[in-house]
């Protein structure tokens, strides 16, 4: 099947003029009925690489979501866009479950959202059975795998699709997936011979902080000092942090409620209904909160605790600046937390499993990350395998450099010694750890202290000299980047650890420049609240009518009539026919 119709569906209805690179493969592989595994970030178009399709074949795509607001969200926004879209869940009376199925039995829907168990429920296997289905998508894939970051155990029914629908196209999407997880998808799936594609992680948008843990309060406080009507979200550790936090922020004169899994479902769905329609600026959550959110228009995250996992931090912070415009995310550190996370991962016996010990060793590369000392882009996307050599300009480091000191000796030694311990383990027993690691480089050197040594070797893991491997019970290994170290004799520039603590008593928060200075525009504002008023008299969460970008690229642009608003990305005709009068006026 031809692209073309692809592109004009996209255009007539998301408005937009062309698919970014790593989506049209992607279309192009599900419209020739190949089975696809999809590693795209959050913001970066996942639901495109399905929706479009879905709108193109022949018969109904079956899209499998692990939340119910998730469905409902996603449906709301296909349905504004002129989309025949449904979901059936637990959510629904009876009634309207029959009216669905009826309009699924009649070829009346597009696209359909279902729980995984549902899915594969015998009733629900039979219904269809009877229709015509063009394509099984299968959004958040990693809750497949138990070493996923947010595994359930219902999306492993999802094995049964392919003996139940043999014939039937799968396309995989996730935005957080290690190898191991990625593998482990495409097994339980049994996708057959899939096409792959991995987009870049980087979310250039998102400026990345890191401050110490000290006086959180005061250093929110003054964060938000400029996000007067910007939504955020602020993730914590605990239940009780979050009711406590939304009360300090309540009585500082914020609108801010608190969200996690012990309240009710009915106080859950109230909250977040609520965040979604901006009728709350912030939700202070635990990581119950976020999946479920297709909300474009959140403008920062914070993390008010370090979060357990790379993975975890990397699709919390993507929850931020969906539309692509600037973004900022604030992760408060403290070792205590690392020692709090640390007793989830052990058993009380004392005994771990290799999972557990996978789980300590990718909270330790949290920790790394937290006590960066180079470009936070660089070693985010490193953690994914992605190269990414050059300073991004928009994270704290960047923005202030460390002091650095000639560290080439330093790194030789340390590279050396692993070569030595791995050459003496053998490649049967090759699971060199860093404990082991510092213990030998000790013996090297007394003059460097235990703290130092693993405060560089956490830097050359950082620099991608030295990797973990996690499928190899966490073993150290020399990554190509490293044995050139020794071998072309290159130089390393360090930080000490005197110089780290040293300017962890001066840090301030100086947020994102281009954050605070990008939609300060007045008409941008007036056009912010027509939004909210047409939302509101539609029932629908304002950036359903239309992105903060878009709206910005309106004031910037002032278009004057129906040909220059339709030139203006994110509005297509179905939008325009809807809305695009109301906001010409206001220009």
């Amino acid at each position: 099947m031809s692209l073309k119709k692809a592109s004009q569906a996209l255009k007539k209805y998301f408005g937009y003029d062309k698919f970014y690179p790593t989506q049209k493969l992607v279309i192009k592989s599900v419209l020739a009925g190949n089975d696809t595994f999809v590693l795209m970030p959050t913001g970066g178009g996942k639901s495109i690489c399905y929706q479009i399709p879905a709108l193109v074949m022949k018969g109904t795509t079956i899209v499998v979501s692990p939340l119910i607001a998730l469905m409902k969200d996603q449906v709301d926004g296909l349905n504004a866009n002129g989309i025949t879209a449904e979901f059936l869940n637990s959510s629904l009376e009876d009634s309207e479950q029959q009216e669905i199925t009826e309009k699924l039995l009649n070829n009346e829907i597009k696209l359909l959202y279902v729980s995984a168990e549902r899915l594969l429920s015998p009733q629900f296997s039979n219904i269809l059975k009877k229709i015509e289905i063009s394509l099984f998508a299968i959004d958040e894939a990693h809750c497949i795998s138990s070493w996923g970051h947010d595994f359930r155990p219902d999306y492993s029914k999802l094995s049964q699709l392919k003996t139940n629908f043999p014939k039937i196209p799968i396309i995989a999407l996730t935005a957080t997936a290690d190898q191991t997880t990625k593998a482990d998808i495409i097994s339980q799936l049994e996708l057959n011979n899939p096409q792959q594609f991995i987009d870049s992680f980087d979310r250039p948008n998102i400026s990345l902080s890191v401050m110490p843990g000290k006086k959180r309060l005061e250093k929110i406080k003054e964060f938000l000092s400029d996000k007067t009507n910007q939504s955020g979200i602020v993730y914590c550790l605990t239940r009780k942090q979050t009711e406590s936090l939304a009360t300090k922020l309540q009585k500082l004169g914020i609108n801010a409620s608190s969200y996690h899994a012990g309240l009710s479902s009915i106080n859950r769905s109230r909250t977040q209904k609520s965040f979604v329609r901006d009728k709350t600026q912030i939700i202070c959550a635990t990581i119950a909160f976020g999946m479920g959110i297709d909300k474009s228009n959140v403008r920062w995250v914070i993390h008010y605790n370090l979060p357990k996992n790379i993975e975890s931090y990397y699709q919390e912070i993507g929850r931020a600046g969906r539309d692509s415009a600037p973004a900022e995310a604030l992760l408060f550190y403290t070792y205590k937390d690392v020692e709090t996370i640390k007793r989830f991962f052990i058993n009380p016996n004392n005994s771990q499993s290799n999972q557990n010990s996978t789980q300590l060793e990718k909270l330790i590369k949290m920790k790394e990350f937290a006590e960066g000392v180079i470009c936070r882009r660089q070693i985010l996307l490193r953690y994914f395998n992605e190269a990414y050599e050059k300073k991004c300009n928009n994270c704290d480091i960047c923005a202030n450099p460390f002091k650095t000191l000639s560290g080439t000796v330093i790194t030789k030694n340390i590279l050396e010694t692993i070569k030595k311990l791995r050459g003496e383990l053998g490649d049967q027993k090759s699971d060199l750890k860093s404990q082991a690691l510092v213990s030998a480089l000790l013996k090297i050197s007394d003059k460097v202290s235990f703290a130092s040594w693993n405060f560089y070797l956490a830097q050359l893991k950082n620099q991608g000299l030295i990797k973990v491997n996690f499928n190899k019970k966490q073993a150290l290994s020399i990554t190509k980047k490293g044995r050139a170290i020794i071998s072309e004799n290159k130089n390393v520039r360090l930080v000490s650890l005197d110089e780290y603590i040293k300017r962890l008593e001066k840090v301030k928060n100086k947020g994102s420049a281009e954050n605070k200075n990008y939609f300060k525009n007045p008409l941008f504002e007036k056009l912010r609240l027509l939004r909210s008023k047409i939302a509101q008299e539609n029932s629908l969460p304002a950036y359903i009518i239309f992105n903060d970008k878009t709206l910005l690229e309106m004031a910037n642009e002032k278009p004057k009539n129906k040909e220059e608003m339709l030139d203006i990305s994110g509005v297509g005709e179905i939008k325009w026919e809807k809305y695009g009068k109301s906001f010409l006026e206001v220009i």
